[in-house]
């Protein structure tokens, strides 16, 4: 197989599935979506008297308690830098991560908004805020409250939490965490800015509400049915015979049982199949919970981020769309499809995108060609096969589709922008410095910093909602999971020095993780051109010139064109524009007329005059 077995040939783009009838849009709102993605845990401690402790990150009977010296680490620390404790109890890094918490809650969103409205997003995507007791949250002990430890009063939610009746929707409270959560979403709905969160509906945590009662009850619980349970213990012997799924065989992460399925069930495929009535009744509960709380829609969420969602079969999913629009008719859903095999193939959206699961994908499958343009790699691929790849991939899809996949580049589970750009391999394969020693974390080199802001260009001026991962607008650093998740580089903040490094020791290049106020004043930039440009939130994708180092293609719509422009080569390029017409660089507001020289690593936004 040749380097560029990844991507699809030309001919591929005349393969175009058939489509079923439509039976429901995506909503309108979704095209303009400038997309900002927060994990709070590590986006900002807006309140330190709410910091988990060691009791709350425990998952008691599957792995042990933290040491008893464990602390909160401390923002500013070295990201390698062992915490005391970790020293103390001989724990390596990957461990101490586990153990990490920072006390990132919603108070330190709430102290963001207006930074994130300077910088122009639109809409936001929260990883999950369930109450749980991990760092991501995708663990969850209660899908219908928001962490308690994200609130100003944990001790208190918890008190709620515990006494509550799970089983009884009609019986819920609010916690002061969830009450602040609905706060929030009124600030942000003040600010035009729309809300999504993320939820797992394929399996919880062990110390999910359900869960507990089949620990305590085994086969007598009346939640047996609602996992994927294989045996339960028998107590009249001294051994544990309790055994069930966990997601790809993590234990900590007991799977919801899948029914009705019919044919082969296959890992990165969709498939016929179902989940138990009373799970799908509880996911729907708590899914108009937070859409329309206490039945008021205005206050309520925007959408709903599916992860892992090729793993629940696709009758669930038809039965969740008419729901979540039964609710909420312009409510947003988007799924996670992305591996069909890990890391050479991709999935193919199509069947979740026809009108009646999802409204769009996180669309990984873009980014991956396109980062094999833009960036140095070893698997370098001219304009024409990225070309070929956007429109294979885009066929797939319908055109009103097209315009509101979420353009993913980096996220919780991928290297940072940046760091992916900066390093040769495959993507998302070995990219870590526990993979490979020599794999580059510190700062790159100003070749790196253009050729990413080339490829923001093309992100920002694609078909598709482009997505930022929290702190790539400040041109963090970071490896793959965990390292894609350090705690913000807030300009207010001085960090420590980056010193640290995993596997070799003395070696690595000093860093001073800072925020970079020219990278954010760019990406501000091309906030602004796309939200006051239709063309190219709304425009049709028309490719006019792709071949070697050269990349051209403009967006219509109505009567207006944009004419967006590459030049990856080492040497200017020339090309010409129609005759007796002006555009206007949308970002130097520098007018041309005819022939345009593109400098080597240039890009140009051309409106049409």
């Amino acid at each position: 197989m040749n380097k560029h077995a990844l991507l699809f040939s030309a001919f591929a783009f005349s393969s175009i599935s058939l489509f079923s009838q439509p039976s429901g849009k995506p909503p309108e709102w979704t095209k303009q979506a400038i997309w900002y993605q927060i994990m709070v845990e590590r986006f900002a401690n807006g309140d330190s008297k709410n910091d988990p402790t060691a009791e709350s990150i425990t998952i008691a009977p599957v792995n042990d308690f933290p040491p008893s010296d464990w602390k909160i680490t401390p923002w500013l620390q070295d990201w390698y830098q062992l915490d005391d404790y970790a020293k103390n109890a001989n724990m390596d890094f990957k461990r101490n991560a586990i153990f990490r918490r920072y006390g990132g809650d919603l108070k330190g969103v709430f102290d963001k908004l207006d930074y994130l409205q300077k910088l122009g997003i639109t809409a936001i995507y929260f990883n999950p805020l369930n109450h749980a007791p991990s760092l991501h949250k995708y663990d969850a002990s209660y899908y219908h409250h928001i962490d308690a430890h994200f609130g100003p009063d944990a001790e208190g939610d918890k008190s709620i939490m515990e006494k509550e009746n799970h089983a009884n929707s009609e019986l819920w409270k609010w916690t002061q965490a969830d009450l602040l959560f609905l706060e929030l979403v009124k600030e942000l709905h003040k600010r035009n800015i729309k809300v999504i969160v993320d939820f797992s509906w394929n399996h919880t945590g062990t110390l999910f509400w359900a869960w507990q009662d089949i620990l305590k009850n085994q086969a007598n619980s009346k939640f047996k049915d609602w996992y994927d349970i294989e045996s339960f213990d028998n107590q009249k012997t001294p051994e544990n015979e309790f055994k069930y799924k966990g997601w790809i065989g993590i234990n900590t992460l007991p799977e919801f049982k899948k029914v009705n399925v019919k044919g082969n069930r296959k890992t990165g495929f969709p498939y016929a199949g179902n989940l138990h009535p009373s799970v799908k009744q509880h996911i729907f509960d708590v899914t108009k919970r937070w859409l329309a709380p206490n039945g008021i829609v205005a206050d309520g969420i925007d959408g709903i981020r599916l992860d892992v969602a090729d793993q629940i079969g696709l009758d669930f999913w038809r039965e969740y769309r008419t729901f979540v629009k039964s609710v909420k008719s312009d409510a947003y859903i988007v799924g996670e499809i992305w591996w069909q095999e890990w890391p050479d193939q991709l999935m193919n959206p199509a069947d979740y995108c026809q009108g009646d699961m999802f409204d769009a994908v996180m669309h990984y499958q873009i980014y991956r060609p396109a980062r094999y343009f833009f960036a140095e790699t070893n698997f370098k691929i001219d304009a024409k096969q990225l070309k070929d790849s956007i429109q294979f991939h885009l066929s797939r899809l319908k055109p009103e589709n097209q315009q509101v996949q979420m353009n993913v580049a980096a996220s919780h589970d991928t290297p940072r922008l940046l760091t992916c750009f900066a390093n040769p391999n495959k993507y998302k394969y070995q990219a870590t410095p526990f993979d490979q020693p020599d794999y580059q974390i510190d700062k790159p080199d100003a070749e790196v910093f253009k050729r990413v802001e080339l490829y923001r260009i093309f992100q920002f001026t694609m078909l598709g909602a482009p997505h930022i991962w929290n702190g790539d607008e400040m041109s963090m650093t970071g490896a793959d999971d965990p390292d894609c998740r350090k705690p913000l580089w807030w300009p207010e903040y001085k960090m420590d020095l980056e010193k640290t490094h995993p596997k070799r020791a003395g070696e690595f290049t000093i860093n001073q993780p800072m925020f970079d106020q020219e990278s954010f004043d760019k990406l501000k930039k091309l906030i602004e051109i796309r939200k006051s440009n239709p063309e190219l939130s709304q425009g049709a994708l028309t490719f006019l010139q792709a071949e070697g180092d050269l990349l051209i293609y403009k967006r219509t719509f109505e009567r207006d064109e944009i004419w967006v422009a590459f030049n990856l080569s080492t040497q200017p390029i020339q090309f010409d524009l129609p005759l007796n017409q002006s555009y206007e660089d949308l970002m130097t507001n520098q007018v041309f007329n005819n022939t345009v020289e593109l400098k080597s690593l240039m890009a140009l936004i051309l409106k049409r005059k």
